[in-house]
């Protein structure tokens, strides 16, 4: 199991011809506006999407009360940002410690909080990803580059059509004590999606 990384000099994939395809049709026949278009891909690339999360996580590091309130009821607590997307109606957010480190899966589809964390990869949807970070939860998650010591339990949470979960990651440790004093910018661009579910060390 691997992340999807990509790559600009790989040819395009059967979806995307399809997708462009279907787009090029339904453009042709002035069923949708080209506008519309780029307004849903922004939508989810910069409104909806993995930034939200990281400005949540980023103000939990940096303002204990938010954090704590986050973590007692994240649906609540996220709704002074005012996000677009749904799959938030019930949002709980799962502190990583260090002796507690939390990953998310969804077993049975792929139930995923998509308002702050955009659209779900590609690896989350795998049935290989769903069933191996159950049964072998350490072993595929250094295989993804979070290789924790066996001092660190590891707790999956399987999502759910009435919950979503969210991981609150532990700052780098080389900006561990500097986290109150540095600016939002600077904690965002910390902060990755992989994290916000649990198969990435920051």
């Amino acid at each position: 199991m691997s992340h999807d990384h990509d790559h600009d000099h790989e040819p395009p994939t059967p979806q995307a011809l399809r997708t462009e395809a279907i787009e090029s049709l339904l453009l042709e026949k002035g069923l949708i506006e080209p506008t519309a278009v780029d307004e849903v891909i922004a939508l989810y690339s910069e409104r909806v999407g993995p930034m939200n999360g990281a400005k949540i996580v980023a103000k939990a590091w940096r303002d204990p009360e938010f954090k704590a309130r986050l973590l007692a009821d994240g649906t609540k607590a996220i709704e002074e940002f005012d996000l677009e997307g749904g799959q938030v109606e019930k949002l709980v957010v799962l502190e990583n410690t260090p002796e507690q480190h939390n990953v998310v899966v969804c077993t049975l589809c792929s139930c995923y909080p998509w308002a702050v964390l955009g659209l779900p990869p590609k690896w989350y949807k795998d049935p290989a990803y769903r069933s191996r970070i159950v049964r072998e939860p350490r072993k595929l998650l250094a295989e993804m580059g979070a290789d924790l010591p066996p001092s660190v339990a590891i707790r999956v949470w399987d999502s759910s059509a009435e919950v979503r979960y969210m991981v609150l990651p532990m700052p780098p440790a080389e900006v561990a004590g500097q986290v109150a004093t540095m600016a939002e910018a600077e904690l965002t661009a910390l902060i990755s999606r992989d994290a916000m579910i649990g198969v990435e060390l920051l």
